[in-house]
């Protein structure tokens, strides 16, 4: 159930006047000192005890201990509930100000505070009205379910016009208590009507409500959808009864109506602009009242636009079976698959543009796109099961289609065989041309239209020996059809036939400036990815950057600039991870901390060294969404994710990039040259850097083990140490600083655009040592040599350029050196420790509070209360990492039922120290070259003839 709003409490509390609420309740209040006192009216007071402080707007009595805030007095003397209080102070002065009609403190209220919705004499009809409206009044109130609305793509329109409202389990407030004749034969009525349970809580509580209202104005039903939809509510319920009325009834003036599986759906449509659709409410066939209504219209044609999963394919062939029996013609809309019309709209924008496409492929009928009357039959006559499946496997919608119309092509009775099948222009020279049987349309000036709606050529049809050309704008009726006339009389031609063509040249015209459109662009994409040009001054600046002795430790100083304190190796790691986007196979970082530790502000950082054009970073994603993605938009490039949870229904494609490197996926779409639905290969390059950031406590292991996990101080200390900078950013040097850090991140983004991908070789990695105790220690291992990788690309402007020779092709790199393993040494001990440890970061830094603790008392058994204080955690915190500790038996609960203490014993005193073991750098001796066959040992690039293989020192 969503809670009142904690912003909307404040409002409450600091709006109401505390006084003047308690001195409406019989109280008299004198001013003494900063409060105002009076008798308490909670106990029998003799001596003013009650003080009232109206500048903290708090309350509280010396003698009985009452005590808090302006709600809680109207809730503790008029006997109501916390959000009762809130309404009777939100409804206005009137309301706050009238005390029980007794003037003394109640235990708990029986008679409504709030004007009822509902008139007396109100029907059955008019009562669901006024209960709608209610709700609809309701849905201002809540920012809650309009962000939920706003999230699934509503706008205020639709909201306005299907009177959308929400149920915030206030309307029981405003009625009688069932206690009284009253109250018990208004619930009882509002019970029968499906609006109350037998339980006497709301049938649609915490839910959006959409009312299906005829024209006439009578409800036939209301939807409610739940806007938590972490399994505390059904998501999808309607009022008791079967779904009746036609939701969105002037849709059936139309002859043309696009029928959806839900009522979202239907809004998606219908907000972007196509108002001929409604819903049927659920993927199975129509119920008979439903049908009816659409034979009693004389719908001609259904386009359906159930989802695209197994249920919405079967629920499709039954409502296309159904029609097919009344001769009404049906096509399929095809989403993605997996996908609704809500969730395509929302993701491929925008969505006017993106569902035309879609209703318009369903209307075009080719062969690969059959009408959906057809395979219905074809299904009734085929064996189940696979048959169906097969039948049912109609073309794809594309997923990035060429811009069209938005609105769906209507039928053309006159029309020749394939007209529908649109041609596409031969490009000869200057000139645009399009052979139909003999007859040549040539085509100029299509290259100036800037788009579709004013096609403005010059037109020359020839057949034969006959021509005719003249100057017109295609997409004017008035012009085509005069140039069809004189055409005609010139070629001798039909003006019938010239028409047709026409419309063949028409499209195949949008189509050539589509295309031309597209890839303009692709190109301006590309160039954007490329990043600006530096100018020969800051391209100095970036390089004296990089190629200084000290870059590692200036490294460490513009970390500290930047406002990161107290996480400078973290930030090393997490840098270096974006410099290894460069590399064939990037590190990825996951973050993983409480709330409010500051992982956000650890990634916005890090972030804010690297160029606008290296970096992509969304608040969530899709299940699909990284599959459509232009094929280089993610080439050496960060891919950041604020939040794990928002990236959970495309894990499986993250997974798949961070490990192939690029994703492929097989799908439908148009072919630009014939119109056809034809398979289409969709390709994202990578390789790309991931990085994220959680709360979560325990991360997909899939996902874990292919990431680096980061976690951040949630010390005491460092607590200390962020509110130290958190002030100095108030001050004069605050403020210089912030300007200066402008200009080092300036010119750490340049020197970012002067990396470039380039190859590795490390002679040192033979002599690295890596526990190879666990499974996993297989991709750590290879993250730690990534890591060398990574600072060695950081360095390449300080190293010689190498070259050697495979196959007949150079191959150009740069050398790691024993500081690069030293630094990737103290970087990566601490952070690929964590992969060897069974406890999550934060439940090992609990462990390390139970261990101080422990020793504190000499072995004796703790309470939860006793680390609460020890670790200055939250007893929810607590909780949770006790439990896990007690799971893997480090602790044991020797109490805690009945109420009684929960009282934890240590059974781990002793414990290994998880740690890495990685080679001393000093150690180190360079091994000898090894050359493969077929290739020589390389030479410094740009150099002569190949010198004889380099001797390395053993």
């Amino acid at each position: 159930m969503p809670m009142i709003p904690d912003d909307e409490i404040e409002r409450i509390k600091r709006e109401s006047d505390l006084a003047a609420v308690v001195r409406s309740r019989g109280v008299a209040l004198k001013p003494q000192g900063g409060d105002l006192v009076g008798l308490c009216p909670f106990h029998d007071d003799k001596n003013p005890s009650l003080h009232v402080t109206p500048a903290k707007r708090l309350w509280r009595c010396v003698a009985c201990h009452a005590t808090g805030n302006v709600i809680q007095f109207v809730q503790k003397f008029d006997g109501v509930s916390f959000r009762h209080a809130c309404e009777l102070l939100k409804a206005g002065t009137l309301a706050a100000l009238a005390g029980p009609a007794q003037g003394a403190p109640v235990k708990k209220s029986t008679v409504p505070r709030l004007a009822s919705p509902l008139a007396a004499d109100a029907d059955d009809q008019a009562a669901l009205r006024q209960v709608l409206d209610y709700y609809h009044a309701r849905l201002a109130e809540n920012p809650d379910a309009l962000a939920y609305l706003k999230k699934r793509g509503v706008a205020a329109e639709a909201i306005a016009t299907f009177k959308i409202g929400f149920v915030d389990r206030t309307l029981g407030l405003r009625l009688p208590q069932a206690n009284r004749k009253e109250g018990a034969a208004i619930r009882e009525w509002l019970t029968r009507l499906g609006i109350l349970r037998d339980t006497g809580h709301e049938h649609l509580r915490g839910r959006v409500v959409f009312p299906v209202v005829a024209e006439s104005g009578e409800i036939g039903t209301v939807y409610g959808r739940a806007i938590d939809d972490g399994g505390k509510h059904e998501r999808h319920l309607f009022l008791p009864g079967p779904q009746r009325g036609v939701f969105n009834p002037a849709a059936l003036r139309a002859a043309e109506i696009i029928l959806t599986e839900g009522i979202i759906d239907a809004l998606t449509f219908w907000g972007a602009g196509f108002k001929n659709v409604t819903t049927c409410y659920s993927a199975k066939a129509l119920p008979a009242e439903l049908l009816d209504a659409f034979l009693a219209a004389k719908i001609q044609r259904v386009l359906i636009a159930f989802d695209r999963d197994k249920a919405g394919d079967d629920g499709a062939a039954e409502v296309a079976a159904q029609f097919a029996a009344h001769g009404v013609e049906c096509r399929r809309v095809q989403f993605p698959h997996g996908l609704d019309a809500n969730a395509y709209a929302l993701s491929v924008q925008p969505a006017a543009k993106s569902l035309g496409l879609l209703l318009q492929a369903a209307a075009v009928d080719t062969p690969r796109a059959r009408p959906l009357s057809s395979l219905a039959a074809s299904v009734s006559r085929s064996e189940p099961g696979a048959a169906k499946e097969k039948n049912l496997a109609v073309a794809n919608a594309p997923t990035t289609p060429a811009p069209a119309s938005a609105a769906p092509p209507a039928p053309n009775a006159n029309a020749a065989p394939g007209v529908n099948a649109p041609l596409a222009l031969e490009q000869r020279g200057a000139h645009h041309v399009l052979d139909l049987d003999g007859r040549e349309y040539r085509v100029t000036g299509l290259e100036k239209s800037a788009s579709v709606e004013v096609l403005k050529v010059t037109l020359r049809v020839k057949c034969s020996e006959r021509y005719h050309q003249d100057a017109l704008d295609l997409c004017r009726d008035g012009e085509r059809r005069r140039f069809a006339e004189r055409a005609a009389e010139e070629t001798g031609l039909t003006p019938e036939l010239v028409k047709r063509d026409l419309g063949r040249v028409l499209l195949a015209a949008e189509q050539a400036v589509e295309t031309r459109q597209a890839t303009e662009a692709i190109k301006a994409a590309q160039g954007a990815a490329r990043g600006p040009e530096l100018a020969p001054a800051e391209r100095a600046e970036a390089l004296a950057w990089l190629t200084a002795p000290d870059l590692v430790a200036r490294l460490r100083a513009a970390i500290a600039a930047a406002g990161i304190v107290g996480e400078e190796r973290n930030a090393l790691v997490a840098f270096f991870a974006g410099v290894s986007r460069l590399s064939e196979r990037p590190l990825a970082i996951v973050v993983q901390s409480p709330s409010a530790a500051g992982k956000s502000t650890l990634m916005d950082a890090v972030l804010a060294f690297f160029p606008e054009e290296a970096r992509v970073k969304y608040s969530a994603l899709t299940g699909q969404a990284l599959y459509y993605l232009g094929e280089t938009n993610l080439k050496h490039k960060i891919l950041a994710i604020v939040e794990e949870a928002g990236a959970e229904k495309a894990s499986y494609a993250l997974k798949l990039l961070q490990s192939e490197g690029e994703l492929t996926i097989a799908s439908t779409g148009k072919d630009p040259a014939t119109g056809r639905m034809v398979t289409q290969e969709y390709h994202v390059e990578g390789p790309v850097m991931i990085f994220l950031t959680t709360t979560a406590i325990d991360l997909d292991e899939e996902l874990q083990n292919r990431c680096l996990t980061l976690v951040v101080d949630v010390s005491a200390a460092q607590t200390a140490r962020i509110h130290a900078v958190q002030r100095a950013r108030r001050t004069l040097a605050g403020l210089v600083a912030r300007e200066e850090r402008k200009e080092l991140l300036r010119v750490l983004k340049n020197a970012q655009r002067l990396l470039r991908p380039i190859q590795i070789v490390n002679d040192y990695a033979p002599q690295l040592t890596f526990p190879a105790e666990r499974t996993r220690a297989r991709r750590d291992h290879e993250k730690y040599l990534t890591l060398i990788d990574a600072i060695a690309l950081l360095h390449q402007h300080q190293r010689p350029i190498r070259s050697h020779v495979v196959a007949g092709r150079a191959v150009d790199y740069i050398e790691a050196t024993p500081g690069d393993i030293a630094l990737a040494n103290e970087l990566a001990g601490a952070v690929l420790a964590r992969s060897l440890d069974e406890l999550p970061p934060q439940t090992r830094a609990l462990w390390q509070h139970v261990r101080a603790l422990a020793e504190e008392k000499k072995g004796a058994a703790f309470t939860r209360r006793e680390l609460c204080l020890a670790s200055g955690w939250s007893l929810t915190q607590v909780r949770t990492h006790l439990a896990r500790l007690v799971e893997l038996e480090y602790l044991a609960a020797r109490c805690g039922r009945l109420g009684s203490l929960f009282v934890y014993e240590v059974l781990v005193t002793e414990e290994q120290p998880f740690a890495v073991p990685l080679i001393d750098v000093a150690t180190l001796g360079k091994h000898a070259p090894t050359i493969q066959p077929g290739g020589t040992e390389g030479h410094l690039a740009g150099g002569g003839a190949t010198p004889p293989p380099r001797v390395k020192c053993a």
